[in-house]
């Protein structure tokens, strides 16, 4: 089979190809939208929408095979099969795994009645629905979003606020919203690492510049998420827990991503986030506590300070609160253990070098006990990126990893098994719940397939590049541009870490040509430049997260909204974009007028 280099101009017009390359995207996006139209159905249109473009549209000119446009399209169709094909694998392993082992972990502490003692716990540190959002949403999800990544934080805090008792649609939109701040230093910092590996920058300058941006929004998304529940007066009554909650979170946000390193930003903030709020809940608590209209206790009367705790909820020791929190304390430790490098590598997850070493390999397999490596068929370097994408022609591998045991799904399970010995349940009543958890899943892990199909069908024939090369023709307003960039990477891919792979070259790119003399960013010079809009396209990209869709599903299933994609997104999308812009603007504040923040 030949090679194939990507066409990221297929109609001869920038703007007409980039309306093309859109279609899928926007097609999905506008069918969930709808609400009428459920989320497998939207995803299979989408893809059936991609997979079309890409094989009709998309298909490269081959020198070698100058027979005919049906007889490159002909050859060109295996490849763009698989590369679907390898999207919906990495969909359902590790993504799938991991919200299938979450849910499975909620459903066994649902089924033994001790998720109810969580809930009552949580609230009894407050009975004030906006502090219980900040608990979990905000600084919890943080601590899991740093252990894990991946739709990991999304699918727990979600599910614990729906648990809590909040209404399932501001359950999952505000787990979805809560989850931006941290996410550049997911998963022990693997979006800013892999940004640093794909651009040739300095690990610690990139952390260090997103934790000069970030810090920011992590005083302003708490404050956001107070807003979208409860509104300016709700947010000036809790306005001192948000400054514990939101404060401390920032404050060590920045002093790790700058003199530390992006590996254990959020583990350690969101950890001094939960724990200062909790301590400082003892002492203080909103005068009127906030409920929603139709909680069972809405509009409680004013209190005093010193009432720290409802009076109407049920009397648990404290050693049944401690055993009730047993599963997710489980949950929390064997995710933050399976995330540390070293750990992975120890139960048979290949390592970069490793995976590099077999990528240059003829055979196309490499099975070991814990692990399989797959060279995709008909995909693994036969497509080649190529300039104005990336400085020189890049052939693009691909390899499908089946780390069965060192996928945090694989912990998230663990954590499950040892929960069961725990409750005491039964191995008849824990296969069973297996079971009904697996069957309950189906739809939403077919749609999770599909959703990676489409991510990894636009990467490969190149309409993703398609769109991000029309942000490049913004001039001196492409600082903003970048940001947004970053946001359309990751609300395509799903993920902090594909968008800095896809787009982070690019937008180095970008910066060396808008650093030259004359250039509307000489002034910072080209390394300087370079930093800040590839940061740029991480910390605007975490806007993006809480609208794709991948994340629109996993909080839809965490919450039990099975077909309610739509109001998830609906719900979201305008915070993201606004979230997304306002990012954009510091980081256009920062090229022009704030260029001594860069590191």
């Amino acid at each position: 089979m030949n090679m194939w280099t990507q066409n990221y101009d297929p109609l001869g017009s920038l703007w007409l190809s980039t309306l093309a390359a859109a279609t899928p995207v926007v097609l999905l996006m506008a069918l969930l939208a709808t609400g009428r139209v459920s989320a497998p159905k939207a995803a299979l249109a989408g893809l059936a929408a991609a997979l079309v473009l890409a094989v009709f549209l998309y298909v490269p000119e081959d020198p070698e095979n100058v027979a005919g446009y049906f007889e490159r399209v002909a050859d060109w169709v295996p490849t763009m099969l698989a590369a679907s094909a390898n999207g919906a694998a990495f969909g359902l392993l590790p993504i799938g795994w991991i919200v299938l082992s979450a849910i499975f972990l909620y459903n066994l502490t649902v089924e033994t009645g001790q998720f109810d003692i969580v809930k009552h716990s949580v609230a009894a540190l407050s009975d004030d629905r906006r502090i219980q959002a900040l608990l979990i949403a905000f600084s919890f999800g943080a601590f899991v979003e740093g252990a894990a990544g991946f739709g990991t934080p999304v699918a727990i805090s979600a599910a614990l606020m729906m648990g809590a008792g909040f209404k399932p649609l501001y359950a999952a939109g505000l787990a979805l919203l809560a989850n931006t701040s941290p996410v550049a230093f997911g998963a022990l910092g693997t979006p800013i690492l892999t940004l640093a590996n794909v651009t040739g920058l300095d690990a610690q300058r990139l952390s260090a510049m997103a934790g000069r941006q970030l810090p920011l929004f992590s005083l302003l998304v708490p404050a956001w998420l107070v807003w979208v529940m409860a509104g300016w007066r709700g947010v000036v009554g809790v306005w001192p827990a948000l400054v514990v909650c939101g404060g401390t979170f920032a404050v060590v946000q920045f002093l790790v991503a700058n003199f530390i390193g992006p590996e254990l930003v959020d583990v350690a903030g969101g950890l001094v986030s939960l724990v200062c709020l909790a301590a400082f809940l003892k002492f203080w608590q909103p005068s009127t506590p906030w409920q929603f209209d139709d909680d069972p206790q809405s509009r409680e009367p004013e209190r005093s300070q010193g009432d720290s705790f409802p009076q109407d909820q049920p009397a648990h020791t404290i050693g049944a609160i401690a055993s009730a929190w047993v599963p997710w304390l489980l949950l929390t430790t064997l995710v933050l253990a399976w995330g540390i490098p070293n750990v992975k590598t120890t139960l048979g997850a290949a390592t970069k070098q490793e995976r590099k070493a077999f990528s240059d390999k003829t055979n196309g397999v490499d099975v070991q006990a814990t692990n399989v490596l797959i060279q995709v068929p008909a995909l693994h370097k036969k497509i080649a990126r190529d300039a104005p994408v990336v400085h020189k022609r890049e052939i693009e591998p691909a390899i499908y990893e089946l780390n069965w045991l060192s996928a945090t799904g694989t912990g998230i399970f663990v954590a499950a098994i040892l929960s069961a010995f725990w409750l005491r349940i039964g191995v008849h009543s824990f296969l069973g719940i297996f079971a009904t958890t697996c069957w309950s899943m189906r739809w939403p892990l077919f749609t999770i397939a599909c959703m990676l199909a489409i991510a990894y069908t636009t990467r490969y024939s190149g309409m993703d590049a398609t769109m991000g090369l029309a942000f490049t023709h913004t001039g001196w307003l492409y600082p903003l541009f970048a940001a947004l960039l970053g946001w359309l990477g990751v609300a395509l891919t799903g993920s902090d870490t594909s968008s800095n792979a896809l787009f982070g070259s690019l937008q180095t790119i970008t910066a060396s040509q808008l650093a030259q003399p004359g250039g509307a960013l000489a002034h910072l010079g080209v390394e300087n430049a370079q930093v800040l809009l590839a940061s740029a396209n991480s910390t605007g990209g975490v806007m993006g997260k809480m609208i794709d869709a991948q994340s629109i599903v996993v909080a839809a299933v965490a919450t039990g909204q099975h077909d309610q994609e739509g109001p998830i997104l609906r719900f979201v999308f305008w915070h993201s974009l606004i979230l997304a812009i306002l990012m954009g603007l510091l980081v256009l504040a920062q090229a022009y007028w704030g260029a001594w923040m860069i590191p």
